[in-house]
């Protein structure tokens, strides 16, 4: 049963795909919706739902207790940054799709799939844990991702600008540690409709993905050693980092905090690498295809850890 339970995130956001899918096909979908629901996701529900999700777990005092933690995965994710982005030039990987590689290689669906997952696990304490591997994963992504990701497919003579950084979501998060730290009371009226606003993003960003699935030619695609290393990026890189790091030099914190960092670093590849890449005009195409295959692993090298950790 717990096995079964850990793959329940997994199985759901395969149906909410193909639900996106089958809309397509039968016409209610137009490939431009994703244009749409793309801008929805980025500019409101993420950022809304991030807001959301971490003032609704931290307190003050929480927030400040686990806080050193955090650099487990600091450290873990951004090695395995760097690794990748040496990875895609030993590999020469063609410009345009370089930096989707390295993003693809070490971000991980650390909520949709990585919080089911491990409350399945491990219970509500792991959700804390999760909170904390998903400020760096997010913050990784939103800053340093989504940045290498617009240099590389953007025309603008000088793309090094704070605006090109800052992102809705980063404010989304900056948000919620400012007003989690000055222990702020948010109306309730407010959470609930953050709520509501916030859970959007899953449904949506699976229906991009089924819109685009549906619309990709598979005989455009290539089946290389690009994707090859990004699935020991995702499944054997970033979880052995985070392993190596907690045991030789963070051993002292409990097991339920390395336990919870290496299945969160195993899970598959951030679904919104998917929309942003849709949204920047890089080769979205490729990212999808590489997200679902991900996922589709995924539910062969979760339980596998889960035999090692549990």
């Amino acid at each position: 049963m717990p096995l079964y339970n850990s793959l329940e995130g997994i199985i759901i956001i395969v149906i909410m795909i193909s639900i996106g899918y089958l809309l397509t096909h039968i016409g209610w979908f137009k490939e431009e919706m994703s244009d749409l629901f793309s801008k929805l996701v980025i500019n409101i529900s993420l950022p809304v739902m991030m807001f959301y999700s971490l003032t609704k777990t931290f307190t003050r005092d929480k927030l400040l207790q686990t806080g050193s933690s955090i650099l487990i995965p600091l450290f873990g994710v951004g090695i395995s940054y760097l690794i990748g982005i040496i990875i895609s030039r030993l590999l020469k990987i063609k410009k345009g799709r370089r930096s989707l590689f390295t993003v693809l290689f070490v971000f991980s669906n650390s909520i949709f799939i990585g919080l089911p997952v491990n409350i399945a696990l491990f219970g509500l304490e792991s959700v804390p844990i999760v909170s904390m591997y998903y400020l760096v994963n997010t913050t990784f992504f939103w800053t340093f991702g989504l940045y290498s990701i617009r240099s590389e497919n953007s025309n603008d003579e000088n793309p090094v600008i704070l605006k090109k950084i800052f992102t809705p979501a980063l404010g989304g998060f900056l948000t919620a540690i400012i007003v989690i730290l000055i222990n702020i009371n948010i109306p309730e009226v407010i959470t609930e409709t953050c709520e509501y606003v916030g859970n959007l993003t899953t449904p949506l960003s699976m229906f991009i993905m089924g819109i685009i699935l549906y619309h990709l030619d598979l005989s455009e695609v290539e089946f290389n050693r690009e994707m090859l290393f990004i699935f020991i990026g995702q499944f054997i890189v970033t979880p052995l980092l985070m392993l190596f790091i907690f045991n030789n030099y963070f051993s002292i914190y409990p097991l339920l905090i390395k336990r919870v960092f290496v299945i969160e670093a195993a899970m598959p590849a951030m679904i919104t690498i998917a929309i942003v890449s849709r949204a920047y005009d890089a080769d979205h195409k490729y990212a999808t295809l590489m997200v679902a295959a991900t996922t589709a692993a995924s539910m062969i090298v979760i339980p596998l850890y889960m035999l090692l950790l549990v």
